[in-house]
């Protein structure tokens, strides 16, 4: 199969690890750099250029989107949508899932256990939303925020009170969330690819940091879930619409909370906390959902 990777590096390990997995079982795999493409819509005709030249022949599409580029990268898929090729990320669940506030409502409405969160925009209802998520300590989140940045542990209601209003004061959006103190630091990533937990690892914060992100410093080891975390887990993807996600959860004393669903979740802190080939994964999801149709396609000479 002709199979595109979305990236804005071929050297990213991620990128590179799903080149090295497609290429082993055959297929040819190609890396575009999803900023420099661009769409042209006619009647019926829905095309994708890169430079001069039309991406064509192309049987799967396998997006690494970074946060930074949602709106455009989500353009971009939406348009191989139209085109009839299958994509590991719909661009539905891509914006869907990067909207924390939506993202939190839909699990919300999903049924899945969360940390309580609160999002207002009004100063006036400052003091009651430190009330509604059970005072402080709590933990705020700017909406637009990735790898832990534009997270912040408010420690009292006076500094909660104070950063809310500064947020509130260069018009950002946050969240207010009741921060978990039993999780000490910790939380786990679930990998989830075609409805299945394929791995998972425990991410600890280093001394005196509350967040657990490896791009913040943070340690990773292999962790096996309890039935309740990965019950959890892949219900969280199936409520973004996500078949392939990393879904972050906290272990506390009422169960598993579930933090947020990755739609572009690295390989690199996965695979070598567990030793899980990762990447061939997610090549024999692509197999499974494009190859008979690629198959076909070579069969009539399309």
């Amino acid at each position: 199969m002709n199979i595109a990777i979305l990236s804005r590096n071929p050297n990213l390990y991620s990128t590179a690890r799903l080149i090295e997995a497609g290429e082993s079982r055959g297929h040819n795999m190609q890396v575009f750099d999803h900023s420099k493409c661009y769409i042209v819509n006619e009647s019926r005709e829905p095309s994708i250029y890169y430079g001069k030249e039309k991406i064509e022949n192309i049987d799967a599409v396998i997006p690494r989107i970074g946060a930074s580029i949602t709106f455009y990268g989500a353009s971009i898929i939406r348009q191989f949508e139209m085109q009839k090729i299958f994509s590991t990320v719909k661009s539905v669940a891509l914006t869907r899932s990067r909207d924390k506030l939506r993202s939190i409502q839909i699990m919300s409405r999903e049924n899945l256990d969360i940390p309580k969160t609160a999002f207002a925009r009004n100063p006036k209802d400052i003091p009651h939303l430190i009330r509604t998520v059970g005072g402080a300590p709590l933990i705020l989140k700017v909406l637009e925020g990735t790898q832990g940045l534009g997270v912040v542990l408010a420690e009292t209601q006076k500094a909660a009170k104070s950063v809310i209003e500064a947020f509130m004061g260069m018009d950002k959006s946050i969240l207010v969330q009741e921060f978990i103190k039993e999780a000490g630091g910790a939380d786990i990533r679930a990998f989830v690819v075609d409805g299945k937990v394929v791995g998972a690892m425990k991410r600890q914060g280093k001394e005196g940091e509350f967040r657990s992100n490896i791009h913040r410093g943070g340690s990773s080891t292999m962790i096996k879930l309890k039935r309740k975390e990965t019950a959890a887990a892949i219900k969280a993807a199936k409520s973004m619409g996500l078949s392939i996600a990393g879904v972050d959860m906290l272990q506390s004393d009422r169960g598993p909370l579930i933090l947020e669903v990755n739609s572009s979740p690295g390989l690199g802190g996965i695979e070598r906390s567990t030793g899980v080939d990762i990447a061939t994964k997610i090549i024999e999801y692509v197999e499974n959902n494009a190859g008979k149709k690629a198959k076909l396609k070579d069969k009539v000479g399309v």
